[in-house]
């Protein structure tokens, strides 16, 4: 299931980051601080996302 994981965790953390620069984006924030805290959010809410939907589709 690691290997599932790591293949589903790069592309849901890309696309996880891009969610959160954009809501920070459209919120006002544009400057080089937000958005990388935007991007830490969306990459470590990414590794519990991947993990479940790998568990789900590994069953």
């Amino acid at each position: 299931m690691s290997r599932l994981m790591m293949i589903l965790f790069s592309m849901i953390s890309t696309t996880l980051m891009g969610v959160m620069i954009i809501a920070a984006l459209t919120t006002g924030y544009d400057t080089l601080r937000p958005i990388v805290i935007a991007v830490a959010i969306g990459f470590l809410l990414a590794i519990p996302v991947s993990y479940l939907v790998a568990r789900r589709l590994s069953e």
